[in-house]
């Protein structure tokens, strides 16, 4: 299967927001760890303080933000700092936040390993704060931080409040660097819904009736009577309806209209198109509309997926299409372009991560031609093994097709689901098999790169054997993985075939030709790369493995083409 993305994002506050030569040094550091993207450096002068984003995947996160804290501690002096922002060191705060791909679960455990490298090999002591947090007390940042900077010496001392790595009588080093609060956290959303009103106070009025906190309890009159309070003397609020969201509203003279302004603290509790549904509601009870929305900063793209999902169901449209045609559906269905044109390119934080890298090397990046032309050059690759997965990928797209054809068809209303799950598969098959295109020419790649390693002594030429025989293996197992993929074709073209809209049974049928061919001509390459292998017990396992997926390929071919010509009879 593909290997999924896993993409974190790191978002440490520096204690230096004035001086931008320090800022930059350690910035630069950051942006000289291979596999990370720097977002975002928001410097500010009055909090003397500087919140720095960056993503990448985990390894290269978690050796990033090792080397900023280092640099920080290397270049910012505690017992000089002074800013409004609470603070306890050099890097005070620094959390790792799941994008894709990865659990918070996960990025706390890489929060805690960080931890640990910290204390242990910069000698600055560490907090776990949040999901990282050891007791329940310390997952709020405040109490890691209690008493800040100017407490430390007195916290070492107290077993109960000392940090959780790194503990030491206080000594000039920490004085210098003070300590680092470390942990992990859900991605936060900054998010403003615009409002066709000019009115501050009726766009608080909405976001205090839809904000978790929601608004006081008042006796009689609900704007101007006496706030309620309990016997504690606590002010009682009336709750609003979406958890783990904090929100205001205010009067954007830029754009001349109210916002209603919200940070979506957890988007797995409440995803952002629930967010804006439910805002639409509380603004249409009061007489306004919702005229578009404005997301502050970056979003994942399952964000946009999932409200593109949402809105799709909502219409009984299919969701097997492909996810740019999703993002599209997302953008206009909450009016993501209302003030600017809304970049899915500039705005989703995976596509930031793809834009950084190398272009064209990628063969499903290519146009129909250029596919064509690149495999016909006299370089070996892309060869039979790309073209077959490639071929196995038009085969998904067009069971794809009769799917959606089906699910949109008049009168076939009450069946969209159905279909919508047929189309839901396929654009999976067609997603992993455009992935096994370029696997399969990264196999050979292996390959040749083994043969080109040097064979001047003994040593030498075991090493290169081994990485042979290793890449042999790689560029067997790849072909047999579009085997595996492309037999699952097979299923959903018969399905299309007997249940799908008549008038698209051929394109079902030649669904299923092209899954065949993706299946024998990635057995050919199995064949060829497994009688490279020394280890001939395993090579006729794979050999056996990719006969029984051709003889399988060749019957369900066989059934789905009298099929079709049955129907079209």
């Amino acid at each position: 299967m593909a290997r999924k993305i896993q993409i974190v994002e790191c978002v440490p506050n520096f204690s230096e927001g004035r001086d931008m030569k320090i800022i930059k040094q350690i910035t630069d550091v950051i942006e000289a760890c291979e596999g990370v993207k720097l977002l975002d450096v928001d410097a500010g002068e009055a909090t003397n303080r500087t919140v720095v984003t960056f993503v990448g995947e985990p390894s290269a996160i978690v050796e990033a933000a090792f080397k900023a804290v280092k640099k920080a501690g290397e270049v910012i002096d505690m017992r000089h700092h002074h800013g409004a922002h609470p603070r306890i060191g050099a890097t005070d705060v620094l959390p790792l936040v799941p994008v894709s791909g990865i659990t918070l679960e996960e990025c706390a455990e890489l929060a805690r390993k960080l931890a640990v490298r910290i204390a242990t090999e910069l000698f600055i002591p560490c907090y776990c704060y949040e999901a990282a947090a050891f007791t329940p007390e310390r997952k709020n940042l405040a109490v890691c931080r209690e008493g800040e900077y100017e407490a430390i010496a007195e916290k070492l001392a107290d077993k109960a409040k000392a940090p959780d790595f790194g503990t030491r009588p206080y000594d000039e080093s920490i004085a210098r660097t003070g300590c680092t609060v470390v942990g992990a956290r859900d991605f936060l959303i900054a998010v403003n819904f615009n409002l066709n009103t000019t009115s501050t106070r009726r766009a608080n009025a909405i976001a205090f009736d839809v904000r978790e906190k929601g608004r006081p309890k008042r006796e009689g009159n609900p704007i101007t009577g006496k706030v309620c309070h309990d016997e504690n003397g606590n002010v009682i609020m009336l709750p609003g309806t979406l958890k783990s969201t904090k929100a205001i509203g205010w009067y954007i003279e830029e754009y001349g209209i109210a916002q209603v302004s919200m940070n979506i603290t957890n988007i797995n509790v409440t995803p952002l198109h629930v967010a804006f549904d439910e805002v639409c509601r509380a603004a249409q009870e009061r007489g306004l509309r919702v005229t578009g929305t404005e997301i502050v900063g970056l979003t994942p793209e399952r964000t946009l997926i999932e409200a593109g999902n949402h809105f799709l169901r909502k219409q009984h449209r299919s969701t097997g299409i492909p996810k740019e045609d999703i993002i599209r559906i997302a953008i206009k269905s909450m009016g993501l372009d209302d003030l600017r044109p809304f970049k899915p390119e500039e705005k989703v934080i995976e596509y930031l991560l793809e834009a950084d890298k190398a272009k064209g090397k990628s063969l499903v990046d290519l146009t129909v031609k250029g596919f064509a032309d690149e495999t016909a050059r006299e370089s070996p690759a892309p060869g039979g093994g790309s073209v077959s997965a490639y071929m196995g990928a038009l085969g998904a797209s067009l069971a794809t097709m009769v799917a959606n054809l089906s699910s949109h068809k008049p009168g076939w209303d009450d069946r969209w689901e159905e279909f919508s799950r047929y189309a839901q598969q396929g654009m999976e098959l067609e997603t992993e098999l455009l992935h096994l295109v370029d696997e399969d020419t990264e196999a050979f790649n292996k390959i040749m790169s083994a043969f080109a390693m040097p064979k001047n002594t003994d040593e030498d030429k075991r090493l290169r054997s081994e990485a042979i025989q290793e890449a042999t293996l790689f560029a067997a197992q790849v072909p047999l993985q579009t085997m595996k993929t492309a037999s699952k074709i097979f299923e959903l073209c018969r399905a299309m075939v007997e249940t799908g809209n008549p008038n698209s049974v051929s394109d079902a049928g030649v669904g299923a030709l092209a899954a065949r061919s993706a299946v024998l001509g990635a057995g050919m390459n199995v064949k060829i790369n497994a009688s490279s292998l020394k280890d001939k017990e395993q090579a006729e396992a794979l050999v056996n493995e990719a006969n029984r997926l051709i003889d399988e390929a060749i019957n369900a071919e066989a059934y789905i083409i009298k099929a079709v010509d049955d129907r079209i009879g």
